[in-house]
């Protein structure tokens, strides 16, 4: 039951998060599932399943409130489902114990490009030009792809490379993400079905993410505009790094008080890193007013 009660808060915080700066809600799921000892594809599987429930939500939520551009949902939708249902299909041929430090790492790393994207803007950096259908197709298959090998990685693919272009608001930019993110959603759960089955999926922990995902949706979309999207997206960043170091320090069988050193080393550096956002938040704000 206690385990029950943090996936429910985790869903809860993670789909907020999501539906906040279009990122966030497979990756900390998954990265929960992986600390856990699930093996990578039932952890996936699990959470792209209860994802077919939170993404309808968030999709919805976003169309209602306006904040969906009806062209990139369209381009992005078919190609993305097509590379999470190859994806779903690789990662379930794959030995659990091989792959497992393999995504770990990849978390990992999609978590310090979140903190690196949001704290330094590096977004803003980039020459900002139109985005053509010759690069969302392949931009929606590789993010497609990782979604279902990583558990998640629609969101911190597809969001920052949207963000850098002119001509889209970046509100458009998290809404539309997060409604394509369905149909990928629903591909790479197809792709996990056909090849695992379904007996190796724990329907308590997918109904728990579902019902505290679809309960955060529609205040994820709401409040879309109004929250500091730096500050969130170090916060779920640093949950991500600190989780999977955790997963991998036990793969390398580092244990113990350098392990304990360690994550308290990275813990130490989150909060910093937390600070550091809060700061330029209301520097930013200063600035504007």
């Amino acid at each position: 039951m206690q385990r029950l009660i943090i996936f429910g808060i985790a869903g809860f915080i993670a789909q907020l998060v999501d539906g906040a700066i279009g990122m966030g809600y497979g990756l900390t799921s998954s990265s929960m599932l992986l600390a856990l000892g699930v093996t990578p594809a039932v952890a996936s599987a699990s959470i792209h399943m209860a994802e077919v429930a939170t993404t309808a939500a968030s999709g919805t939520s976003h169309w209602r409130f306006g904040n969906v551009d009806r062209r990139l949902v369209k381009t992005m939708m078919l190609p993305g489902g097509v590379g999470a249902f190859v994806g779903a299909c690789f990662l379930s041929n794959v030995p659990g114990d091989a792959i497992k430090p393999v995504i770990s790492l990849g978390l990992l790393l999609l978590g310090l490009y979140i903190i690196a994207r949001y704290l330094f803007d590096l977004a803003s950096r980039q020459p900002s030009r139109d985005v053509s259908r010759a690069k969302l197709i392949p931009l929606s298959l590789v993010a497609g792809f990782f979604d279902s090998v990583g558990g998640g990685g629609w969101g911190p693919i597809s969001t920052p490379v949207l963000l850098a272009h002119r001509g889209i608001e970046a509100r458009k930019v998290v809404g539309s993400v997060d409604t394509s993110e369905f149909f990928v959603t629903v591909a790479g759960t197809l792709g996990f079905v056909l090849a695992l089955g379904l007996d190796d999926i724990n329907w308590q922990w997918v109904a728990v993410f579902a019902l505290s995902g679809l309960a955060a949706a529609p205040l994820a979309a709401w409040i879309v505009r109004l929250l500091p999207a730096r500050l969130l997206a170090v916060i779920v960043g640093g949950a991500i790094v600190v989780v999977n170091a955790r997963t991998l320090l036990g793969a390398l069988g580092v244990h113990g008080e350098p392990a304990s050193l360690t994550l308290g080393l990275l813990g130490l550096g989150w909060v910093a890193l937390v600070a550091m956002a809060v700061r330029r938040h209301r520097a930013s704000a200063a600035a504007l007013s």
